[in-house]
Order: structure tokens, then sequence, then C-alpha cells
């Protein structure tokens, strides 16, 4: 299944089950705003897709999965993937595992309520380990990274999708919201236990290589990708492709822009 198709049939779930609103906002709002907001979904579903390659006896963990979307997407093209979750999404699952049944096999995708720091995975266990807007939540995180290193094959991948944190106009929006209370507490009813969590902290392109470089990964530079760019009035209808494009003339020949300006960084860690 190709992401456009996915995305349509994502759509027509979000307006049959208003509990994924507010998380997901595709369906809300202007048309300018919903082009945009599927703008930058696809370009991160399109990364994942490239850079997760099928092949035999393939697992990948999707940590942090949320409502499991990606997860599902993976596994309608029959890449087996394990998603762990935490808070109100897991509520979910079973109702989109009736939804999605209706458009190809999905017994290759298992769902977990895990806190990754009690994680009960062997070591290299898997191939790839997807996380998309997860590990800014997760605290300590230098810890939490030692654990997808033991949990990733030799030569395994780590996509690490995250809001740019060297962004000046989310890091002035962050700044007004949680000043700089960047961890926080909460407690978890289903585990009945205070967790550490992170408050939206977000990091930039140099401080996640040297997190990850401390601990043994190597930064794969030539697969990093800046995405959007534009705000939702450039957006029209059917001009997602081009607006992409113009956005990627713009990351590749002005560092300045990209660092400063673009909103999500995609980026990919190996373990040699």
């Amino acid at each position: 299944m190709t992401t456009s198709a996915f995305l349509e049939l994502f759509m027509k779930e979000l307006d049959e089950n208003p509990a994924l609103f507010p998380y997901y906002k595709l369906n809300h709002g202007s048309e300018a705003q919903k082009e945009f907001r599927k703008a930058y979904f696809l370009q991160r579903l399109n990364f994942i897709e490239k850079q997760v390659e099928k092949k035999e006896n393939i697992a990948v963990l999707d940590c942090g999965c949320g409502y499991g979307t990606t997860a599902f997407f993976l596994t309608l093209n029959q890449i087996p993937v394990t998603g762990t979750t935490l808070e109100f999404y897991f509520e979910q699952i079973d109702n989109r595992k009736k939804y999605w049944r209706n458009f190809g096999t999905i017994d290759a995708v298992t769902f977990e309520y895990q806190n990754i720091f009690e994680s009960t995975f062997e070591e290299n266990s898997f191939d790839y380990i997807i996380l998309q807007d997860t590990l800014h939540h997760i605290e300590p995180v230098k810890k939490a990274i030692q654990i997808f290193y033991k949990l990733l094959k030799k030569d395994g991948k780590l996509l690490l999708i995250e809001e740019n944190g060297a962004c000046f106009v989310r890091q002035a929006i962050l700044f007004a919201k949680r000043r700089n209370k960047r961890i926080i507490e909460y407690f978890d009813p289903k585990l009945q236990k205070t967790l550490l969590f992170g408050n939206e902290n977000i990091k930039t392109e140099k401080e996640w290589i040297k997190l990850f470089e401390n601990e043994g990964f190597t930064n794969l530079q030539k697969d990093t990708a800046y995405i959007r760019y534009y705000y939702p009035f450039v957006y029209k209808k059917n001009n997602i492709e081009k607006i992409i494009e113009k956005e990627q003339k713009i990351a590749d020949k002005n560092d300045r822009l990209r660092r400063r300006f673009f909103f999500g960084i995609n980026m990919v860690f190996t373990k040699k």
C-alpha cells in the first residue's frame, strides 16, 4: 500500500472515529490547514517507508507508537511491527484494528503497554527502531538511548523523527508555554507509578548527534532531512508536491534557513 493510498483511508477513519482528535487534526480546519498537515504527515511516512527495507525475518520496534498509525501502515505492507505505547492511546488500539482489517492483513502487528525502562525485549532483537515524536518525552534520555542500542541488531537503524529544536519559531512558542521546565513528572494509572516525562524537550540536530554518538551510535548524515518551512496560507488543493519540492530546494541551498526555520527533522542512526 502506498503512503498516499494509506492517507486516503486514514482520512476516512478520522471522520469515523472522532476519538483520534485532537491528536490528529488532518480533517479539521481550513482546506489550507488540512493540506499543510497532510504534507507533514506524508513526508514523515515517506521517510519511514524509504528507510525500512522489507526483508526476510525483519523485526521493527515502533517505540512510543501512540495510536499505532505508522505500525498499521507497515504491517499492511507485510512488515512485522511491535508497537509500544502508554497513556490514553492504548485504549483506541482495538477499535483501530477493526477498521484496518478491512484493507489488508494486520496479523503481523502487536501492541504493548510498556515503559521502555522496563522493557522485556531481548538484546539485538530489532532491525529497525522508530522513534516518532517520542524521544523528546522519554527521560532520562541517556539511559533510554543505551537501551535502544542494546535492542538494535548490528547494522540496524534507528529512525529519529522529531521537531527541530533549533527552529526559532518553535523555540519561542515552547518557551512561552513551559518556560525552561523541560522535564516533569506524571502518574501513570495503569502502571501505578510516577514517571519522568520530557515536557516537549526537543533538541537540535547537533544535540541529538552528540547524545547518540556518546552511546556508540553512528549518525548517517546523508539521510538527514529537514521538513516543513512554509505556513498553511501557501497551501492549496493538490499543490502539496510542489510545496515540498520548493522546501527541499531551500533546505539544500540555505543552511541557516534549514536549521533555524524548518519545523521538523528526520535523522538516521546505526549500530556498527
